[in-house]
């Protein structure tokens, strides 16, 4: 048995039954970690030491108490702007490069009180603001089906980490897909959950109107395993709203017989899309209809518009966020990550103020559609993982966030998985949205689709 292939839920049942030990489980990733990242560079930080007395720790309290929380043991890394007390949280920035935060962020926190053992702190696009992850401070991620590509971003360490089998699982952001992006071009699952469900205190902002905080993993009960311990309402975060969250492991495999999907269609989705991807979503299509669902192709109007306001938003608020550091400091930055917060500073008020009616205009239009359909579905991206060497980042970022950006303006939950590969052999995501608080929809969705389908049991090989 290759514990780092094995899934987080089935590592977690191991664990409580003793099968394996907690040492045993950290030690076989972090010679993985050592092993592989230097091809992949998905880490800023290893904790190595940390991690080794954090699972000796844990198997000393399994001895003493018999029961203990689901996370115990478990090896998790975390994309590098949740603050860590006491680990190095750089936000893929050189201003960041000696921040050693006094207190854990509130999803850090929950995690740790699963019994999540931390790894370290993983790759991600500079401060968060663009989608290929080629770090200029830090070095470029790469992915691991094809190391001549990009591994998608921000959050792209996770992903990348999560598919070499570096860690079991791992919370990313998400301002414009960067859980989804990554997720896609690295074949793993990352959930996007509505706006304000997990608490954003404790982790490095890029927008504050537009950030979501999620989990990633290899597969969907994973996701839902760590979603369950990290959502909640916080009443120190402005941004986190008190509805009542569920049990999201409950209901996973109840199907979606009886539901009414509907398929992105037209010439938004088509236009710009590669044809191996539109054949995979397809292929998800009729998956869903062997299901026992009803799905049908529809046309989403005003996406394009919903995506441009999402950009214009992203770019201020970093824009406002960064003032200082722009105003003092702009060489530190990368070129693209310049340019585009220079972009956002140059916004007028008018401009945001259009940005947020459309984000009115598109929330209710939505609202208005989950009443008729309970899923939508659309390709994650485009085009599968672009080459590193390719079009600049700012270009890439404008195709990739295309499908994701219009439902982190929306504030929708929103979930990639594996639908297919293209014939290079690269992942290809598949997007499933639902309502406001919908996360368990979304989620039973995507569990359906991947108990009928074998795409999540693939793994990159490394040579």
């Amino acid at each position: 048995m290759q514990l780092t292939s094995l899934t987080l839920s089935h590592a977690s049942q191991l664990l409580s039954h003793e099968e394996i030990s907690p040492v045993e489980l950290v030690k076989s990733h972090l010679e993985r970690i050592e092993q592989i990242d230097p091809k992949l560079n998905s880490f800023i930080t290893v904790t190595a030491e940390a991690a080794l007395q954090r699972a000796d720790q844990a198997e000393q309290e399994m001895k003493r108490e018999g029961w203990l929380p689901p996370l115990t043991g478990v090896p998790l890394a975390l994309k590098d702007l949740y603050e860590t007390k006491g680990v190095r949280t750089t936000a893929g920035s050189t201003f960041f490069a000696d921040y050693y935060p006094t207190e854990d962020g509130v999803a850090v926190q929950k995690l740790a009180q699963a019994g999540g053992v931390l790894l370290g702190k993983l790759n991600m696009h500079e401060i968060a603001l663009g989608i290929t992850n080629v770090n200029p401070h830090y070095g470029a991620c790469r992915n691991p089906w094809d190391l001549s590509r990009i591994s998608g971003g921000s959050s792209g360490g996770s992903a990348a980490a999560l598919a070499a089998g570096l860690c079991m699982g791992s919370l990313g952001t998400d301002t414009g897909g960067s859980i989804r992006i990554p997720a896609a071009m690295c074949g793993v699952v990352g959930l996007k959950p509505t706006y304000g469900r997990v608490s954003l205190r404790g982790i490095i902002p890029l927008s504050w109107n537009l950030d979501h905080a999620g989990p990633m993993a290899r597969c969907v009960a994973d996701v839902a395993l760590l979603l369950q311990q990290i959502v909640g309402f916080d009443p120190h975060d402005p941004y986190s709203l008190d509805v009542p969250t569920e049990d999201y492991l409950a209901g996973l495999n109840g199907g979606v017989r009886g539901w009414r999907i509907a398929v992105a269609m037209g010439e938004f989705f088509s236009s710009v899309t590669d044809p191996e991807v539109l054949l995979a979503l397809e292929g998800a299509s009729r998956v869903f209809t062997q299901l026992g669902a009803a799905v049908q192709a529809v046309e989403v109007p005003q996406m394009r518009e919903t995506a441009m306001a999402n950009g214009i938003m992203v770019t201020s608020d970093a824009a406002a966020y960064h003032r200082d550091r722009l105003a003092g400091h702009p060489e530190k930055f990368g070129d693209d990550v310049r340019q585009r917060l220079q972009t956002g500073a140059a916004y007028s008020s008018t401009d945001y103020a259009l940005a947020r009616r459309q984000q009115s205009l598109m929330r209710h239009q939505l609202t208005g559609f989950f009443e008729e359909y309970d899923i939508l579905l659309t390709p994650t991206t485009p085009v599968a993982a672009p080459l590193i060497e390719g079009p600049d980042a700012i270009e890439t970022a404008r195709l990739l966030t295309r499908f994701t950006a219009p439902f982190n303006l929306t504030g929708l939950p929103a979930l990639s998985l594996p639908c297919g590969f293209t014939s290079q052999g690269l992942p290809i995501g598949l997007q499933i949205i639902s309502r406001h608080w919908a996360e368990a929809t979304v989620m039973r969705a995507a569990q359906a689709f991947e108990q009928a389908t074998e795409w999540h049991f693939r793994e990159p090989t490394f040579h």
